[in-house]
């Protein structure tokens, strides 16, 4: 799906009207666009997609755009300082040159946070966007304030931003999670329980039913994600559930958006390739699908995308900018997604949570019950008049009885369940402690064996020396028995000689005696 393509398929006057279930396509933008550039922040306001900063060549950008969908125009806004300090320091820019941050709608504000830029601070700061008057300052805030950071993930629920993850200016990475209550602008660390994601950024955040923060994807400095965490908002307790459907690839800086109970998920990569296939998880079933796919070199398929959702004539779309994978974009697009199942929430519910439901209900059947006693001791004083109504009463009292009873039935079996797991938990700790011990015997007896090798290994080494020593003397022995062989042989020689010699001299006396006579 070439960019090209996909603006002759859009009508500019009328786009909604041409755009087909789960498939993207361009917007025709009228008049001058905004710098291509990826590692934004987007939110969409009235109709009007803003966006705000991001990196372009290496360098910060601080200009705020605006994209209108109405008439398919791009404008730019001029903030204000909203303080004279502002003025009497000298500085040119309003807000900062910066990229890897987070932006939200407050009201008829837009926050900013975090993020990189040039203005040093050792803590996050948040910036405020009166989207009236256009004024822009920064927003005092106190508590436990988080250390700087970039490419973090910051969702909204309710009046609380719940900060997770990032990377710092040292490039040390972070897995906490951080609030900040906008009532107060207090911020505050939670502790929370169980194991946490591993420290990351470049993630996508989503929060569930306003009970649960799923954390999908990032990156480390040397690995790319895709798990899914989920942190219980109540209990503050993270867990990583088993998700099913499609198969899906590590990725960073892709952007992600709710609709209802589906989570889309646009873009991304791993720095080799991008992801062309727009995701999508029903964060009630935890089911990945595949809507729609790009070509690999599609600006959808870039990092640092962003994607937000936009009411235009009561239907939702998706709209997505910028990003980069090679090439930097500045194009919009737009994608209506297709109706999909709403059930209700009932992935996260355990046991417990199920006994307790049912003991709600109860509750309220026996307050309903005591309700219709009253109307019905009521409706008997007026006469037999209203004789059909107090038997309608009775009839309902009846059913709420029934209903009550098998509620208290229902939630008899989910105690006993309830045991049942219980039981089957404690059997497998008691096998685990087991299996741990064996695990340490045998860790044991390896560490006895180890041992053991390095000292016969040192025995072999001192038995090769005395090997090299024993070869040596050999070699020594067989010289001295060449030597002594010589040695013989000389001797025999010289014995030899000597008894010639001594015959001869014998000869000569005993001839020269015969001769005087």
């Amino acid at each position: 799906m070439g960019t090209e393509e996909i603006k002759k398929d859009v009508n500019a006057s009328n786009w909604q009207t041409d755009l087909a279930y789960d498939q993207w396509k361009a917007l025709p933008v009228s008049g001058p666009r905004p710098p291509a550039r990826y590692k934004h922040a987007a939110v969409v306001v009235d109709e009007k997609l803003y966006i705000i900063g991001g990196s372009r060549n290496g360098r910060h950008l601080s200009d705020v755009q605006v994209f209108d969908f109405r008439n398919l125009l791009w404008s730019n806004i001029k903030l204000k300082p909203n303080s004279d300090k502002f003025e009497d320091s000298g500085l040119q820019e309003v807000l900062p040159a910066i990229s890897a941050h987070n932006m939200v709608k407050w009201g008829n504000k837009i926050l900013l946070l975090g993020g990189n830029s040039k203005k040093l601070s050792d803590k996050i700061i948040v910036w405020v966007i009166d989207l009236e008057t256009h004024l822009c300052g920064i927003v005092e805030t106190s508590g436990k304030v988080p250390v700087a950071r970039g490419g973090q993930s910051t969702t909204l629920v309710g009046s609380r931003l719940i900060m997770f993850g990032g990377e710092d200016r040292s490039r040390r990475l972070w897995n906490d999670v951080n609030i900040l209550d906008l009532e107060t602008m207090t911020w505050d660390v939670v502790e929370a329980m169980q194991t946490p994601p591993a420290p990351r950024f470049d993630h996508t955040a989503a929060v569930h039913a306003e009970h649960y923060l799923l954390i999908f994807g990032g990156c480390s400095h040397d690995s790319f994600f895709n798990d899914l965490h989920v942190l219980d908002l109540q209990t503050m307790e993270w867990s990583q559930p088993q998700v099913q459907g499609e198969l899906v690839t590590p990725r960073a800086g892709h952007a992600g958006i709710t609709i209802d109970e589906n989570w889309y998920i646009v873009g991304g990569g791993d720095n080799k390739n991008g992801c062309p296939e727009t995701l999508v998880l029903n964060m009630s079933k935890l089911v990945w699908s595949v809507p729609t796919s790009v070509k690999h070199r599609d600006a959808l398929a870039s990092e640092g995308l962003s994607v937000c959702s936009v009411t235009i004539d009561g239907k939702k779309h998706l709209v997505a900018f910028g990003g980069y994978n090679g090439n930097y974009s500045n194009e919009v697009f737009v994608m209506m997604p297709k109706p999909r199942d709403s059930l209700q929430p009932k992935i996260f519910q355990s046991p417990a949570a199920a006994a307790a439901a049912a003991s709600v209900t109860a509750a309220y059947a026996l307050t309903k019950i005591d309700k219709l006693d009253f109307k019905t001791a009521e409706l008997n004083s007026k006469g037999a008049e209203n004789h059909h109504y107090e038997q309608d009463f009775t009839i309902d009292l009846e059913t709420l009885t029934e209903e009550k009873s098998v509620l208290e039935s229902s939630l008899s079996e989910v105690k006993t369940e309830n045991s049942r797991l219980g039981q089957e938990i404690e059997e497998v700790n008691n096998t685990h402690a087991e299996l741990s011990k064996e695990l340490h015997s045998v860790q044991g007896q390896l560490i006895a064996e180890r041992s053991r090798c390095f000292k016969l290994e040192a025995q072999i080494s001192e038995l090769q020396k005395k090997l090299e020593s024993v070869q040596s003397i050999e070699d020594e022995v067989q010289a001295l028995r060449g030597q002594k062989s010589a040695l013989e042989q000389d001797m025999e020689l010289a014995s030899s000689a000597q008894r010639q010699g001594s015959g001869g001299v014998w000869r000569w006396i005993a001839g020269g005696g015969g001769s005087d006579a």
